[in-house]
């Protein structure tokens, strides 16, 4: 009997990941064919006109965006446009992490450092003063501030429990921050080349407004390497801001409740969401590179593999958002974000400038 028991047992973790590969299977190929497509689309572009004018990872957003704009993928479909959103782009992220060294980030310098934590505290700022005049409730003036000055949806995720947020105000900021995250990723190229941005100054552009960490490297491909590493860096600062505002949130919160509220006491968010685990994969991956322990041949394996995983997420992004939802909320909610958008955009254009980066 305790052979057969044994093995049973032995199976189990085998039958688990089979049942959880089959769930993800659907949804999963339907990102990889809107890859294949946009990967078709950019090698016609070279074919035709010598240089791909939109890349692959474009093309695979606006392909997801149109396909699910078009039509609703029903519950099969879903668990592997979600697997590939964001574990496959988690893992891209920890993968470019052998590209960046110790010395890179040195080369940051402690002005540039200070500086990200003083834009991140002044869009703060800006973003809750923003959604109070626009007549926001306190929570969701938060929740558009956070969302906007650090991580989009992580930072909502974080902070909704410190402030008490409900459902429904935590749906409406992730919402806007997935409609407006495939915006940025889309126009920022275009506003760093319409500057005449470095791909220096435009990755630091990019990490200091785009909302995700892997969407920085979307945004900044365009503009070349530099554009990726930099922003990459820039938006780990940002990132490593939200345990700190987290903490002074949660000291502040019993003040910013409404007298009406009767709501339960806030509570705190788990360490997994102040410190994402692949932030640090990619710290891991940049301390083994560092110290050599990434043999050189691997180099740009591990590169065009993070590129392919990023490209197959940014399909599974398109095809999570529905440009409709900006069109059903509210104006005042849609006024809030915007403009707390290009008001970070301004200050991150005024740190680049101010701090002369090259």
């Amino acid at each position: 009997m305790l052979p057969d028991t044994m093995a049973a047992a032995s199976a189990a973790p085998g039958r688990f990941v089979l049942a959880r590969l089959c769930t993800v299977l659907p949804g999963l190929a339907l990102c990889i064919a809107v890859t294949i497509l946009a990967f078709a689309v950019a090698w016609g572009e070279r074919r035709l006109f010598g240089d791909a004018w939109i890349e692959a990872l474009v093309l695979a957003i606006l392909a997801g965006t149109a396909i699910r704009t078009a039509w609703t993928p029903s519950a099969r479909w879903i668990p592997g446009i979600g697997f590939s959103a964001k574990f496959l782009l988690e893992i891209a992220v920890v993968l470019l992490g052998a590209s960046v060294s110790a010395a890179t980030i040195l080369s940051a310098g402690p002005v540039l450092l200070l500086g990200i934590a003083g834009v991140v505290v002044l869009a703060l700022a800006a973003g809750y003063g923003i959604g109070r005049l626009l007549g926001l409730p306190v929570r969701m003036a938060l929740l558009v501030a956070c969302g906007n000055a650090i991580c989009g949806n992580s930072a909502i995720a974080a902070v909704a429990p410190v402030i008490g947020a409900d459902g429904d105000d935590v749906a409406a900021s992730i919402a806007f921050t997935a409609v407006l995250g495939v915006v940025v990723v889309l126009g920022l190229p275009l506003v760093g080349m319409g500057l005449r941005l470095s791909g220096v100054q435009y990755g630091a552009l990019a990490g200091l407004t785009v909302y995700a960490v892997p969407q920085v490297i979307a945004a900044a491909a365009p503009l070349g390497a530099a554009a990726v590493q930099v922003g990459t860096l820039v938006k780990l600062v940002r990132v490593l801001m939200l345990g700190p505002v987290c903490l002074l949130l949660s000291v502040l919160a019993p003040r910013l409740r409404e007298e009406s509220d009767e709501r339960a006491h806030p509570g705190y968010p788990p360490v997994h969401h102040l410190v994402p685990w692949f932030i640090l994969g990619f710290l891991a991956m940049v301390a083994l590179r560092s110290f050599g322990l990434v043999p050189q041949a691997a180099l740009v394996p591990m590169e065009h593999a993070a590129t392919l995983l990023t490209v197959v997420s940014m399909a599974a992004l398109g095809l999570g958002v529905d440009v409709r939802t900006v069109a059903r909320a509210g104006g005042r909610v849609t006024a809030a974000v915007v403009l707390c958008l290009l008001t970070l955009g301004g200050l991150s254009l005024a740190l680049i400038h101010t701090i002369g980066l090259a």
